[in-house]
């Protein structure tokens, strides 16, 4: 039984490890030690052994890691018709095409809103959006359209959680979904970061139950309310055009 335990320990441990590259694209042995809190000699035999299995691979000049071909190899095997980033991803880059701005595809993740898909906007200029980054769903259009389109007792545990910051009022939050469900969309100007707009809307499966939210972004100064919502149409029947892709 204790060798069992230590086992899946040592699995815990791995993919504790591989999820630090969501965050960051390469990493050395000791900032991976610091965010998964373990000792270096610890992380040093897990991680050789991910080497050798293909799931991580060192850079010999810098020391430093980077996911290896083992990962690409499991994702080329995902169903493209289950997962809505991979499905999604063409007509993703088609309006990313039509707009010129950053595309991003948003999933409702606990308490958080979690991006499983971006496509940037080919301008100098743009809204950098990482993959895998998990965003909180007080702020931002994104996460208003999440919370908006949820169930009503979904959105009541969201507007009750204990981490809900007292700066941002549930009575104002609540009296802004109302307007985003009407309307079908929801901004946001510089509510997360400095500079930064967006608008997003909701995209429902062919069940009619909620399965992500899409936004475009960009720098306030190409993107002001006025353009926002003149985006807003094509925004919309984009997602529309998406939810009939999706199973449910």
């Amino acid at each position: 039984m204790e060798d069992g335990k230590l086992k899946v320990r040592a699995v815990d441990r791995a993919l504790d490890i591989l999820l630090c590259f969501t965050r960051k694209e390469s990493l050395s042995l000791t900032e991976i030690a610091g965010e998964v809190e373990l000792h270096k000699s610890t992380v040093h035999r897990l991680m050789t052994t991910l080497e050798e299995k293909g799931f991580v691979s060192r850079d010999a000049s810098t020391e430093k890691y980077r996911l290896g071909i083992k990962i690409w190899e499991l994702s080329a095997h995902l169903s493209n018709t289950d997962d809505p980033a991979l499905l999604l991803l063409p007509s993703m880059e088609k309006l990313r095409d039509e707009l010129d701005e950053t595309v991003s595809l948003y999933v409702l993740d606990g308490r958080e809103r979690l991006r499983i898909q971006a496509v940037q906007s080919n301008q100098a200029i743009r809204r950098v959006a990482p993959v895998g980054a998990r965003l909180p769903l007080y702020v931002g259009a994104s996460s208003k359209a999440l919370v908006a389109f949820s169930g009503e007792r979904e959105q009541e545990h969201i507007l009750s959680d204990p981490i809900w910051p007292d700066s941002v009022s549930r009575t104002a939050f609540r009296d802004q979904l109302r307007v985003i469900r009407a309307r079908g969309y929801a901004m946001s100007v510089e509510e997360r970061e400095q500079g930064a707009t967006s608008v997003a809307a909701p995209i429902f499966d062919l069940k009619g139950n909620l399965a992500a939210a899409l936004s475009v972004s960009g720098p306030l100064a190409r993107l002001p309310v006025e353009k926002l919502e003149s985006y807003a149409p094509l925004l919309m029947e984009r997602a529309r055009e998406m939810g009939m892709m999706i199973r449910g």
